[in-house]
C-alpha cells in the first residue's frame, strides 16, 4: 500500500515538471505587414466609429389610394373597396382597412387574404415589406325615409379616396357631405355620380325618391313667375338675359318648359336646383331637383343685320301668374328709341331692381314693368341710331392765372390757379423743373396735400366731401431755386407740364426793379396782343395772335374790336405810342399789291385794324395819327396765311414820316403760336404795374407758406399769354443788365 502511495506521487510530480518546462519555452514570431500611413489613419478611424444600427420605419405601413365601387339595389348599398399601400417592416404586419362596413371577402392578386377583426374594424394580415393591393367586397343598409333615401359610407384614411356610386332613376340629385361630386350622368334608368371623399372621414349621401309607403295622389303643379329681362343691343348682336324666380305654390314640378323665340340661340342655363336641360321642340326644358323657389338665369343671343329689333319675353308655360322687368342697354354712343305695348309699362330706369342692375355693363336706355293678363302679350320694339365713339376729357381747365416772383439771387415763386371742370379725374400729374418743389396746394379755397410720384407730383383735383357742380378753382404754389442775377445776361423761366388741357393761360412775371430787362422769347406772347375776350374765354382755334371767328368783317374796314386776323387774305396789327400805350382812332391805309388799289382801317379803343381780300406780294401800308409822326411799312404777303404787324408811332415833333420795313409778329403753326423771336421795343411795355395776384402772393409768403423767401416788394411787371396748353412746359426768355 505504501509502495503505490509513493508511485503516484511521484507521477504527479514528473507531469507538473514538464508543463513547467514546456511553459517556458519561447513563442513563434507572429510576422508583419506594412500599411502606408492613410491606410493605417482609415483603419483607426472606422475602428472608432459606433456600429450603425438598422433604421426602423415610423410606421408599418401607409394607404396610397382607394378606390370605392358601389351600386344601391333592394335597399341595399353593395359593392367593392379597392385599396393600394405598401408594407414597410419585415415580417407579419397588421394593416386596418375600413370600419363601418360588412366585408363579406377580400382578396389579394386572385388569393384570399386572412382578416381579423378588432372594436368593429377590419385588418388583414400582411407579410412585409412589400406592395400590397387588396379588393373588398363590402355591402351596407339603405335607409329609407319619406321621399328620401340615404346611407353613410365610411372613406378609408388613404392619401386620396375616389368614389363612383350608381343609383336608381335618370337625372337623381344626389348631395354628399363633406365631398366634392365631379361628374354626373344618366343612362338606361339610372343616375352615375364619381365623388372624391375626404380621407378618414365618414360621408353621408343622400337623394330625394319618389317612393313611399303610401301611394298618394298627386296634386296640381301651380307656380308663380317672375322675369327680369336684360336686353342689350351690341354692333353684331342682341343679347337676352332672364333672371327668373318661380316660387311652387302647390306640388313638386319635375320640370319646368320655357318657350324660346325663333331665331335666338340659347348661350347658357343656370341655376342652384337645376339638374339638367334640354331642347325639345323648340322649347327649353328645365329639370329641377324638389324645391318651393327656383331661380335660373337664361341667355339668349341672335346676330344683328340691321337697327332694328322686336325683343322677345321668356314665358314659362302653365304659369298661374307672370310678371317681370325689362331694362335695356346699349354698347357705345347710341340713340335708342323704344315702343310698347301690350300692356308694358315705362318707368324711370332708377326704379328698376337691383338684381337687373347688376346684370348690365353699359348705359341703360329705357325700363319697363309689366304684369301679364289673360289674352295678353307684351310687346317691345327697339330701333337706333349709332354714334362713331369719341374720347371724353375727364377734366379741362377753363383757364390758368399764373403769378411768378423773382428775386434778386435768381430763385422763383410761382403761384399757378385753374379754373377747372372736372368729370373724374382725381389727381392733376405736374412734372416740375430741375430744382423746384410744390410749397402747398389747394382745392375750392380748402387746403389739399401733394403727392410724391414716381413720375412726378400729384395735385389733388378733389378733396374730401367735395362734389363740384361745375367749374371751380384749384391752386398750387412751387419754388425754382434758378440761378443769381450778374450786372447783365440772359434768363429763363419756365412754368411745369401738367396734364390737364388749358384753354388760356396767362402769366404774370414780376421781376425786381433794379433790371433792366429787354428782348422777350418763349413758346408765348404779350397778352396785350390778344383781344380781351381771349383772357377769359378761349373761342375757335387760334390761327393768329388773337381768336376771332373771322364773320362780319367789311372789306378793308374793322368793323368789330374783337377781330384778328384768321382766315387767308387777311392782315392786322396793332398801333401803340413809344409808352407802349394803345392807340385809338390811328388811320390805316394798305396797298394791295394786285392792282394797286388802296384799303383803309381804322384801329379800335384797343389798338386793333385789320382788311381783307388782300392779294399776295410785296405792298406798303400807312398808319397816321394826330400827335404822332405818320409811319409808312413795307412787307411781303402771302395770302394764304393771315398776318399781324405791330406798329410803333413817334411823338409828333414836326411833319415827318417815317418808312421802316414790316415783319409779321409770329408764324401760325398747326393752329397756334409756339414760338415769337425778340419782339422790338417790349422794354417798352415794362412799366405794366403789378396786379392783385402779385400783391396777394406777397401776402402768402409773408404769413401762410412754410418757406422763407425774400420776394421783391418793388419791381415791373409784364403779362404774357399762350392758347391751348396741354401737358407741355411754357417758358420765357429775356436778357436783362442792372441799372
Amino acid at each position: 500500500m505504501k509502495n503505490i502511495f509513493l508511485i503516484s506521487v511521484l507521477v504527479l510530480s514528473t507531469f507538473v515538471l514538464a508543463q513547467q518546462q514546456k511553459g517556458t519555452l519561447p513563442l513563434p514570431d507572429s510576422g508583419g505587414v506594412t500599411l502606408p500611413l492613410d491606410e493605417y489613419n482609415k483603419l483607426l478611424e472606422l475602428a472608432s466609429k459606433p456600429t450603425k444600427r438598422p433604421e426602423i420605419p415610423p410606421q408599418n405601413f401607409s394607404l396610397q389610394c382607394a378606390e370605392l365601387k358601389f351600386q344601391v339595389e333592394n335597399q341595399l348599398v353593395m359593392g367593392s373597396v379597392q385599396l393600394e399601400g405598401e408594407v414597410f417592416r419585415k415580417g407579419v404586419n397588421k394593416v386596418p382597412l375600413i370600419k363601418g362596413m360588412t366585408t363579406l371577402d377580400a382578396r389579394q392578386d386572385g388569393k384570399g387574404v386572412p382578416l381579423q377583426q378588432e372594436n368593429g374594424t377590419e385588418f388583414a394580415v400582411l407579410t412585409g415589406p412589400g406592395d400590397f393591393a387588396i379588393t373588398l367586397s363590402t355591402g351596407m343598409p339603405l335607409r329609407l325615409e319619406a321621399g328620401r333615401a340615404s346611407f353613410i359610407l365610411p372613406a378609408p384614411a388613404a392619401s386620396s379616396a375616389r368614389l363612383t356610386l350608381i343609383v336608381p332613376g335618370e337625372h337623381t340629385s344626389v348631395n354628399i357631405n363633406p365631398g366634392l361630386i365631379t361628374s354626373r350622368s344618366s343612362e338606361s334608368g339610372h343616375t352615375t355620380i364619381e365623388a372624391t371623399l375626404v380621407p378618414g372621414q365618414p360621408a353621408t349621401l343622400w337623394w330625394a325618391t319618389r317612393e313611399s309607403a303610401v301611394q298618394a295622389v298627386p296634386k296640381e303643379v301651380r307656380f308663380l313667375s317672375d322675369v327680369k329681362t336684360l336686353l342689350s343691343v351690341s354692333e353684331s348682336e342682341f343679347r337676352v338675359a332672364a333672371l327668373a324666380d318661380i316660387t311652387v305654390v302647390q306640388g313638386e314640378p319635375s320640370e319646368f318648359t320655357v318657350d324660346v323665340p325663333a331665331g335666338y340661340e340659347v348661350t347658357g342655363v343656370t341655376g342652384a336646383s337645376l339638374d339638367s336641360n334640354e331642347m325639345r321642340g323648340g322649347a327649353l326644358v328645365l329639370k329641377v331637383s324638389p324645391a318651393q323657389r327656383h331661380q335660373f338665369l337664361i341667355s339668349m343671343e341672335r346676330a344683328l343685320n340691321d337697327s332694328t329689333v322686336t325683343a322677345p319675353f321668356l314665358t314659362f308655360r302653365n304659369a298661374q301668374r307672370e310678371t317681370g322687368e325689362v331694362l335695356v342697354e346699349g354698347t357705345g354712343t347710341i340713340e335708342l328709341t323704344a315702343t310698347e305695348g301690350g300692356g308694358l309699362k315705362r318707368i324711370d330706369v332708377k326704379e328698376i331692381s337691383n338684381h337687373l342692375r347688376s346684370l348690365a355693363h353699359y348705359s341703360p336706355q329705357a325700363a319697363f314693368r309689366f304684369h301679364r293678363q289673360p289674352n295678353e302679350q307684351p310687346s317691345l320694339s327697339l330701333a337706333w341710331t349709332r354714334f362713331p365713339d369719341t374720347s371724353v376729357l375727364a377734366a379741362l381747365a377753363e383757364n390758368a392765372s399764373v403769378t411768378t416772383l423773382v428775386t434778386s439771387e435768381g430763385k422763383t415763386l410761382t403761384e399757378i390757379k385753374l379754373t377747372v371742370k372736372n368729370q373724374a379725374q382725381p389727381f392733376l400729374k405736374v412734372t416740375l423743373p430741375a430744382g423746384a418743389s410744390i410749397l402747398s396746394a389747394e382745392v375750392a379755397g380748402e387746403k389739399v396735400k401733394p403727392v410724391q410720384g414716381p413720375d412726378g407730383n400729384r395735385v389733388p383735383l378733389l378733396r374730401a366731401g367735395f362734389r363740384p357742380t361745375g367749374p371751380y378753382e384749384v391752386s398750387f404754389v412751387f419754388m425754382h431755386s434758378g440761378a443769381p442775377f450778374a450786372k447783365k445776361g440772359g434768363s429763363e423761366l419756365t412754368l411745369p407740364s401738367m396734364d390737364l388741357p388749358i384753354s388760356m393761360l396767362n402769366w404774370e412775371v414780376f421781376l425786381p426793379e433794379r433790371y433792366q430787362v429787354k428782348d422777350f422769347g418763349g413758346d408765348v406772347i404779350a397778352a396785350r396782343l390778344l383781344p380781351a375776350t381771349s383772357h377769359e374765354e378761349l373761342p375757335s382755334p387760334i390761327t393768329g395772335i388773337g381768336a376771332g371767328t373771322g364773320g362780319g368783317i367789311g372789306a378793308g374796314i374793322l368793323t368789330s374790336p374783337a377781330r384778328l386776323p384768321q382766315y387767308p387774305g387777311q392782315v392786322g396789327g396793332v398801333v401803340l405810342d413809344p409808352s407802349g400805350v394803345a392807340v385809338p382812332g390811328a388811320r390805316i391805309s394798305v396797298t394791295n399789291p394786285a392792282n394797286g388799289a388802296t384799303m383803309n382801317a381804322v384801329t379800335d379803343a384797343e389798338g386793333r385794324w385789320m382788311i381783307s381780300n388782300l392779294s399776295s406780294g410785296s405792298g406798303k401800308f400807312r398808319v397816321e395819327a394826330n400827335g404822332f409822326n405818320s409811319l409808312v411799312q413795307t412787307f411781303n404777303y402771302d395770302a394764304s396765311r393771315p398776318a399781324e404787324y405791330v406798329s410803333n408811332l413817334g411823338l409828333s415833333v414836326a411833319a415827318e414820316t417815317i418808312e421802316v420795313s414790316g415783319e409779321a409778329v409770329g408764324a401760325p403753326i398747326h393752329g397756334r403760336y409756339v414760338q415769337f423771336d425778340r419782339l422790338q421795343n417790349m422794354a417798352k411795355l415794362s412799366s405794366n404795374t403789378a396786379s392783385d395776384n402779385v400783391v396777394n402772393l406777397q401776402r402768402r409768403v409773408a404769413g401762410v407758406l412754410p418757406v422763407a423767401i425774400d420776394v421783391p416788394r418793388t419791381g415791373t411787371s409784364f403779362q404774357f399769354a399762350r392758347a391751348l396748353v396741354l401737358d407741355e412746359e411754357t417758358k420765357v426768355t429775356f436778357s436783362y443788365k442792372s441799372r
